[in-house]
């Protein structure tokens, strides 16, 4: 199935590009407050960096179509020694932007990899009570939706086209609230300086909550990720990003670097810059 792929170089707080109730997923993983290795220093302030997270929000209520889903990738941050509670308050921000909050889903990384620091290190080396800080092996996964969704919308064969396999969803335990995925670990091709979620997040995601065909939103798109899953599950995607480097990258993983064999000569990719600097169209 040709699939059509449009990628905005701009700020995600005005989605002007995109037209109300148009978009059937949204699946992000928004930055972390000023993550001391990839967001040092990005936000001024914890109070701007929720009002990001504000306007966003909005926008995504208002471009999802009604019943449909809203995901987040997020965790709270230690920044300089404060625990700042990003789940607790990013859900609330949905929530006060229309969604109901639906569920969530814990997504634990292999034993072992410590993406940020070792905290334990920490009573280790003080084996005294008031000492001990945990390592974090865990993220959130927090599922929103807009309404309710209409079963009957679908006709029957978009529905038998887009089945689930329920070995697949047996097998790796879907249907747990516990997801176990090995995360991008630093330095991987295409993911350098940029903290990527891996391919399975959004592969899950998709497949649970949207039928092929659909178009399927990141506003913070990073390297492309959930764009390049959208693609290879046959569904449209759109992409917002703010750092027009990352734009070679997204090509890549969209199958439309050096080796353009991946990307079918009948789907399309576009590239939108607020700033008018052209990348073109390929079809």
């Amino acid at each position: 199935m040709p699939t059509h792929h449009k990628l905005i170089i701009g700020n995600c707080m005005s989605m002007e590009e995109i037209e109300d109730n148009s978009v059937h997923l949204m699946v992000t993983s928004p930055p972390y407050f000023n993550a001391p290795f990839d967001y040092k220093g990005l936000f001024k302030s914890y109070g701007q960096y929720l009002g990001v997270l504000r306007k966003a929000a909005k926008e995504i209520f208002r471009v999802l179509q009604d019943g449909r889903i809203a995901v987040l990738n997020i965790d709270d941050m230690l920044v300089n020694g404060e625990k700042f509670p990003i789940v607790a308050d990013a859900t609330k921000i949905f929530q006060e932007a229309g969604f109901r909050y639906r569920d969530r889903i814990i997504w634990k990384k292999p034993d072992g990899y410590l993406r940020i620091s070792r905290r334990s290190g920490v009573i280790l080396q003080n084996p005294y009570p008031m000492y001990f800080y945990p390592d974090n092996l865990l993220e959130s996964i927090i599922i929103f939706q807009k309404g309710k969704f209409n079963y009957k919308s679908i006709s029957k064969e978009v529905r038998e086209y887009s089945k689930v396999n329920i070995k697949e969803l047996q097998n790796n335990k879907w249907y747990m609230t516990l997801w176990e995925m090995t995360n991008v670990l630093p330095g991987s091709n295409l993911e350098k300086d940029i903290a990527a979620f891996p391919e399975e997040l959004p592969y899950r995601i998709i497949k649970l909550f949207s039928y092929k065909g659909e178009t399927v939103l990141d506003p913070f798109a990073g390297s492309g990720t959930t764009m390049k899953v959208a693609k290879i599950l046959e569904r449209n995607s759109i992409g917002i990003e703010i750092k027009k480097s990352l734009v070679p990258i997204i090509r890549e993983k969209m199958g439309l670097g050096n080796n353009k064999s991946l990307f079918d000569t009948e789907s399309t990719f576009k590239v939108i810059s607020r700033e008018k600097v052209k990348y073109g169209y390929i079809s």
